[in-house]
């Protein structure tokens, strides 16, 4: 047969020809291609999806909204969990509540009783009572020698070598607590008079200041306070004047930070330390104690929270932070007793302070507790901020027991999620590497068994946990992390573990949806095969649950947008299918009560919003998941025959208004239109065509353009069978259609075409084309859009081509546009005109590679028969388009 025989016909807006029946020959040849190309090599799937031009087409959707809590608490108010199920996000933290022994340091070693009981001097009542002072001995040989030991520590202090081992006996050394230091004391034995003549050869101090050491015990009350006034300032600047000759060699420091001072007693725990330095001892009462007592007379909130300020300071120069302090429990005590004045500002220093001392058991609780109040009033932040909380906070995910401390770090974990509630704060966690911190702790709650009496206690950590790491999720920085630490696997395995924890599930299934709209994620989401089932799991246990199965949906959504092979591998795992269905079976009725309801109620009462039902809502997020499935060519087919969901399809476009939502009724158009695409054996699109033209014509009459160029989309696959033809004329759509094509839009167009194309296969019709000047309309079309659309050109020039199979006269089949069109199909074949420089090279090579292929052949076709009916060649050229 020859190639003039031939007529087009649009499918799925890929061209094809079908042969027409010959006068002498009844047979109908079998549909082929219009143009094969030259090349042997077959064409990608990219090329062929690029090619479909829209037709089959994906859906993208809004991420469903979560609203802002108006209050911060433990659980939010969807918890599932009853108040009485879950720990309570109100409570009271008073200094009762702390335990005072707690904080006393524990000694790894079993003392032996101490044959040597000091008793304290009379004038040490009225005094600090940490401070415990020797009773002065019996004769002046005794008070020699302790005097002498006083003096000869002092003088070994200037010197940087304070507890020389060869003074020292081994079985003495750092084993004895404070009280056995006058008996230790009494084996250094010098005169006064060597004293105090060694403390004018070797210290700085002047004369008063050696009178205070020697004499500290037989002084009074009145010579002691005035002494320490007078020296204090002395010493410490003598001790920032010397600061140079301590970086000289062989010149000890006088605040050493050597392994002397930081050296840890083998065999202790938790780094505890059982004696102190006379280092120690002169820092606390130079610089320590003097706060403390400002923090006991001191009844201005203001002034307290800067002595706690000074405190920290001074704990931290003195290396006094942690367990190895040996006076922490006195300092822990005053602490404690401050937490009962009704200020967040002083609280919160109070708790950076405790957290520091590393307190843990019922205290760590407590201040955990205190952390958590401070950090639920959002008005805090900003001294938040600025005290660095989050440090201590983040320091205890990282190192405390996690089974031992639960219910600790459950208000430390909450106190964080509050503070990820705020900008600043947030940045700073990703800065600080929070996500990596979270993301340890979750592997550690990942292998607790659920056999394990901690699961269930647990999972109201995770809870916290997963809303941080939801909120972190929105900073790039975050997301990076997220998936270089391989967070998709440890949330999958959470998300396995707990299918029985909704609030678990919700969080994770949160942070899934925020990442899946990111590709690199949606990437790596997709890679990890069993996140498929555990989805369909949810959406089987869960059903109902709104909220939760939104987002499940909305993932998938994500997933399929783009990936072939995800589209595949979640349509076959089992019971997927079945599963959609009955969703979409669940919220449809639940959207059909609701329009039932408001019809009952008149039409006063039907939802004034444009926003979405809840049911609308899934049922839009559904459908977009079965339109990208449909992309996958084996899964289309099947989905084409599903005849349950292509009438639950159907069902949505009888029910539902455009106007009322139009999302939904668009999506549901866009899928049939996907699914009508495959031309497979009992397919249900076929069987409900008819019905489905009718319900696309409400579509067309609608008000929205988006819901009219849909319909025609779904029109350009249908119109290739016989009957929606004659139903496209028998309703006057072709008219419409052909209204379409002065839009001065191309994928209007470009549909628009598909479907007179399709209408042009029947002789019958075509002059319908000429009846509503649709000749002039696609001349013009392919003026305006031909040079920079050669898909829409070719289209164009195949619906003119079939229309003009019969021509006598090129005059009396184009009319007053044949002059024209000869000139622009001139125009359209001369190759320069495809060299378009503004474009980048690759764009530029496929209008190229397109123009040569596909274009060329029919326009130089059309081009033949205009001209061999046409008695002469216009002299008019077009020079621009």
């Amino acid at each position: 047969m020859k190639w003039e025989e031939k007529v087009l016909q649009c499918s799925s807006c890929t061209l094809l020809c079908r042969g027409m029946q010959a006068s002498k020959n009844k047979n109908r040849e079998k549909p082929e291609p219009f143009y094969r190309l030259s090349v042997t090599k077959q064409k990608s799937s990219s090329e062929i999806i690029n090619e479909a031009r829209n037709v089959l087409r994906t859906l993208r959707t809004q991420r469903p909204f979560t609203p802002t809590e108006n209050q911060r608490k433990l659980f939010g108010s969807r918890s599932s969990l009853a108040p009485q199920n879950r720990p309570p996000s109100v409570f009271s933290v008073h200094a009762s509540s702390f335990d005072l022994a707690e904080s006393r340091p524990v000694s790894g070693v079993r003392l032996s009783p101490l044959d040597f009981k000091p008793v304290l001097v009379a004038c040490a009542k009225d005094e600090d009572p940490s401070i415990s002072l020797p009773k002065p001995a019996v004769d002046a040989a005794e008070v020699r020698k302790i005097s002498s030991a006083r003096a000869r520590l002092f003088r070994r202090t200037s010197q940087g070598n304070v507890f020389p081992a060869k003074m020292v006996p081994p079985d003495q050394n750092e084993e004895k607590l404070d009280s056995e230091e006058p008996a230790r004391m009494s084996n250094l034995c010098r005169s006064n008079d060597t004293c105090l003549t060694e403390q004018r050869e070797y210290t700085p101090f002047n004369d008063e200041s050696g009178q205070l050491i020697c004499n500290e015990h037989s002084g009074s009350k009145l010579e002691r306070e005035d002494v320490l006034k007078g020296t204090a300032g002395n010493f410490l600047f003598q001790l920032k004047g010397e600061s140079d000759q301590m970086r000289k060699p062989g010149v000890g420091s006088l605040w050493p930070r050597s392994a002397g001072w930081k050296r840890r007693l083998a065999g202790l725990e938790n780094d505890t330390r059982i004696n102190e330095s006379e280092e120690e001892k002169i820092f606390w009462h130079m610089k320590v104690l003097p706060i403390l007592q400002e923090l006991k007379s001191e009844d201005k909130v203001e002034n307290l929270c800067l002595a706690c300020t000074k405190l920290y300071q001074a704990l931290n120069e003195g290396d006094m932070l942690g367990k190895r302090f040996k006076r922490r429990s006195v300092l822990l005590k005053t602490l404690y007793k401050l937490v009962d004045i009704d200020s967040d500002p002083l609280c919160l220093k109070l708790a950076k302070i405790i957290l520091s001392m590393k307190v843990d058991g019922k205290n760590l609780l407590n201040v955990c507790k205190l952390a958590f109040k401070i950090c639920k009033n959002e008005k805090n932040d900003y001294i938040i901020q600025n005290d660095k909380l989050l440090d201590c906070l983040l320091e205890v995910l990282t190192t405390e027991d996690l089974q031992k401390n639960s219910e600790a770090l459950l208000y430390c974990m909450g106190a964080i999620k509050f503070m990820s509630g705020n900008a600043v704060l947030l940045n700073e966690m990703v800065s600080k590497g929070a996500v990596e911190m979270l993301l340890q702790l979750m592997k550690q709650i990942n292998n607790i068994k659920e056999s394990d009496a901690y699961f269930s206690n647990l999972g109201h950590l995770l809870v916290q946990l997963t809303a941080t790491l939801r909120n972190l999720a929105d900073l790039p920085q975050a997301r990076c992390q997220l998936i270089c630490s391989g967070a998709v696997s440890e949330l999958c395995v959470a998300l396995e573990q707990r299918l029985n924890d909704k609030d678990v599930c919700t969080y994770i299934v949160r942070i899934f949806s925020k990442l899946s709209s990111y590709d690199d994620f949606c990437a790596a989401l997709a890679d990890c095969s069993r996140c498929y089932v555990l989805f369909l799991a949810l959406l089987s246990k869960h059903q109902k649950q709104q909220d939760l199965v939104i987002r499940i949906i909305f993932i998938l959504g994500n997933l399929t947008a783009e990936n072939n092979q995800a589209r595949e591998q979640f349509f076959k795992e089992k019971g997927s299918l079945n599963t959609l269905i009955s969703l979409f079976q669940t919220y449809h009725e639940l959207d059909l009560n609701a329009e039932r309801w408001c019809h009952i109620r008149g039409r006063e009462e039907e939802k004034q919003t444009k926003h979405p039902s809840e049911a609308e809502d899934v049922l839009i997020k559904l459908i977009r998941v079965l339109a990208n499935l449909s992309i996958h060519p084996s899964v289309g087919a099947a989905l084409a025959a599903a005849h349950r969901v292509v009438e639950l399809l159907v069902t949505v476009l009888e029910y539902k208004s455009i106007d009322v939502c139009e999302e939904l009724v668009i999506n549901a158009a866009t899928t049939i239109n996907n699914l009508s695409f495959y031309k497979v054996k009992g397919s249900a699109v076929q069987d409900k065509k008819l019905h489905i033209a009718e319900m696309l014509l409400k579509l067309l009459m609608s008000n929205s353009m988006d819901g009219v160029v849909e319909a025609v989309r779904v029109f350009g696959n249908l119109s290739q069978y016989h009957e929606i033809c004659d139903f496209i004329v028998q309703k006057k759509i072709y008219k419409f259609v052909i209204a379409l094509l002065d839009a001065k839009n191309q994928d209007v167009c470009f549909s628009a075409c598909g479907v007179l194309l399709n209408l042009t296969v029947d002789k019958d019709k075509r002059a319908l084309l000429m009846e509503e000047g649709g000749i002039g309309k696609l001349v013009d079309c392919l003026r305006d859009f031909g040079p920079a659309d050669w898909q829409l050109a070719c289209l164009i020039c195949k619906t003119l081509w079939n229309y003009s199979e019969n021509i006598t006269s090129a005059a009396s089949c184009f009319g007053e546009d044949t002059d024209t069109l000869l000139v622009l199909l001139t125009s359209l074949l001369d190759e320069e005109l495809v060299q378009d420089y503004s474009l980048d090279r690759d764009l530029r090579d496929y209008h190229k590679r397109y123009w040569e292929t596909e274009f060329k052949p029919v326009a130089e076709k059309l081009l033949d028969r205009i001209q061999s009916h046409h008695s002469f060649v216009p002299a008019v050229t077009i020079t621009a388009f």
